[in-house]
């Protein structure tokens, strides 16, 4: 009879990272299992600790924020200019995104009275600040925000409830958009040191998108205008846009299985689990 972990041994082991040949593994008896998980639990354990020695001695900051102080510097450094936002957004500016109660993203919304919710994306604020923007500042536009976003779609090793978002856009400028949008992506991505590849995909809110995919994960999908959307905006131009999940970025360069290590938590910290 072959046998396979716990349901405790192998909850065990995916809190501390292990890797999913491990987790999968069969034996041929209860003292043979009981062996292995032992063995495997001490180096998974030893290796959290390090990783929380290295941030104690070393880095001093999570990943994830080395990661947007990285790219904020880059963006700054490409002409962008950082904006701030408010995290509380009005169900009025989703409609005007096209997200009504009939919409799939609609029932992801954490809705803290019947007209305000906590902000499920950095989009609508962006469009907004555009349209002010390019009455006061000469094209191309360009701005960014880095900020947390709030949806009820916790399930699964590659979603969070509250998750960082990098927005960027640029607007006003001379060329094609989609030629754009794959040097804004460049620009971000060379940054991260992180292999990708592009594919098209249709999305709920903007319709035909470009993904941004590394390891067969989506770390980031990039729209263009004019659009459709943009009426409601009073934008005119020729825009390029992306959005950037961090806690995705950094679970894809430190090669997590858990996208929970990297989020906002107190069980974990930089990725190192804390009950060990």
């Amino acid at each position: 009879m072959r046998l396979a972990f716990t349901v405790t041994q192998k909850q065990r082991l995916i809190e501390l990272d292990a890797e999913e040949a491990i987790t999968g593994l069969v034996f041929n008896s209860e003292e043979e299992r009981d062996s292995f998980f032992k063995n495997i639990n001490r180096e998974l354990v030893h290796k959290n600790r390090e990783r929380l020695e290295t941030l104690r001695h070393q880095r001093m900051r999570p990943a994830v924020r080395e990661m947007e102080q990285l790219l904020v510097k880059t963006l700054n450094e490409a002409g962008f200019i950082e904006i701030t936002t408010p995290t509380t957004m009005s169900g009025g500016m989703l409609a005007r995104m096209g997200i009504t109660g009939e919409h799939p993203l609609y029932q992801q919304v954490y809705w803290l009275d019947k007209n305000t919710c906590l902000r499920p994306m950095l989009a609508p604020n962006l469009y907004a600040m555009l349209g002010r923007l390019e009455k006061l500042w000469p094209d191309p536009v360009r701005i960014f925000e880095v900020g947390q976003c709030f949806r009820k779609e916790s399930k699964g090793s590659r979603h969070l409830s509250e998750f960082t978002m990098l927005n960027l856009v640029e607007m006003g400028f001379e060329g094609d958009p989609r030629q754009r949008l794959k040097e804004l992506t460049c620009l971000v991505m060379d940054t991260t040191g992180l292999l990708y590849s592009l594919e098209a995909e249709n999305s709920e809110v903007y319709g035909d998108t470009v993904d941004v995919i590394v390891q067969g994960m989506e770390i980031a999908s990039g729209a263009t205008g004019p659009h459709s959307l943009d009426s409601a905006w009073n934008i005119t131009k020729s825009w390029a846009g992306l959005g950037f999940g961090i806690e995705r970025l950094v679970m894809a360069r430190e090669g997590f299985k858990n996208i929970r290590r990297v989020g906002r938590s107190l069980m974990y910290l930089d990725g190192a689990r804390l009950n060990i």
